[in-house]
């Protein structure tokens, strides 16, 4: 039986997943077309099971990060709200930079990014006898992965909105960036301030 690969391009059956922490919530199921309709989301922590690429289109559909200053400034989207079938185009002109650039399978080098892009504590806020502060906390996996997509998708807006940077050239150089914990990578300063703070607040 022939193999299934994204695009009809890129196979997962050598995609290797260094940090066993995140195994179980990395899926590599392939899809010829990242595009679900939502069926392996309708229940608890079934997001595990939908395919890596396909967390990455769902979060390149977003306005960006809106009024919320991250980083000491303000990131805004690309207008691709909903527009599905227009990110996955994207996302397949970037794997073509990738693979073109890094010589290996983009699956892979995405896999590898998302490992070192996602923070491993963070901070939250108790409150005890009336006065509130901030504590370091683990993150779990599935946050874990859920924080690095979010920022590579951040990286990508933050370079090419309002510049003549395309939209998959900026993911495309995020993804490799980062896949080599890369200091220039956006999501790599974002879980090194992330963890910073983390460490401060013991």
């Amino acid at each position: 039986m022939e193999e299934i690969k994204f695009f009809n391009k890129w196979g997962t059956k050598d995609v290797k997943i260094s940090d066993v922490t995140l195994a179980k919530h990395i899926s590599l199921k392939p899809r010829i077309i990242p595009h679900t309709f939502g069926r392996e989301t309708r229940k608890r922590f079934q997001k595990a099971e939908l395919n890596i690429v396909e967390r990455l289109v769902n979060k390149l559909m977003r306005s960006g990060q809106g009024k919320r200053k991250m980083s000491g400034k303000y990131i805004r989207g690309r207008g691709g709200c909903g527009k599905k079938f227009q990110v996955i185009r994207m996302i397949e002109a970037a794997f073509e930079l990738i693979e073109a650039e890094t010589k290996q399978n983009p699956i892979q080098v995405l896999v590898k990014a998302v490992e070192n892009a996602a923070p491993r504590e963070d901070t939250t806020r108790i409150k005890r006898g009336g006065v509130a502060y901030t504590v370091s906390v683990d993150i779990s996996p599935m946050r874990r992965i859920d924080d690095a997509i979010k920022n590579i998708a951040l990286a990508a807006f933050a370079q090419s909105f309002n510049s003549k940077t395309a939209a998959e050239s900026a993911l495309a150089k995020e993804i490799i960036l980062a896949s080599k914990d890369d200091s220039a990578s956006f999501s790599i300063k974002r879980r090194d301030e992330v963890e910073r703070i983390a460490v401060a607040s013991r």
